[in-house]
């Protein structure tokens, strides 16, 4: 379909659940903004267990980033969350 996008994303913890939930639709600019919010939480507890920020979560958020912005100029761009696997 035209204007869709689909894509995994890969958290590598489990607290992005705390900020979306299966089935919903987000506008974009609010999607990215709990998306950098969750893979900051992920890494800085990547950190603070392992001393060193967890370099998968940045790497996720900057795949977030760069895809978001292919949508700057799309009218109520939105993202659904399908499912989360475990």
């Amino acid at each position: 379909m035209a204007g869709r996008h689909s894509g995994d994303l890969l958290s590598p913890s489990l607290v992005v659940k705390d900020f979306f939930a299966t089935g919903e639709t987000y506008p974009l600019a609010d999607f990215v903004a709990r998306s950098r919010t969750a893979f900051s939480i992920a890494s800085r507890r990547v950190e603070e267990k392992y001393g060193w920020p967890c370099f998968r979560a940045m790497a996720q958020l900057a795949r977030i980033e760069a895809a978001a912005a292919t949508f700057a100029d799309v009218a109520d761009a939105r993202v659904a969350v399908d499912a989360f696997e475990e």
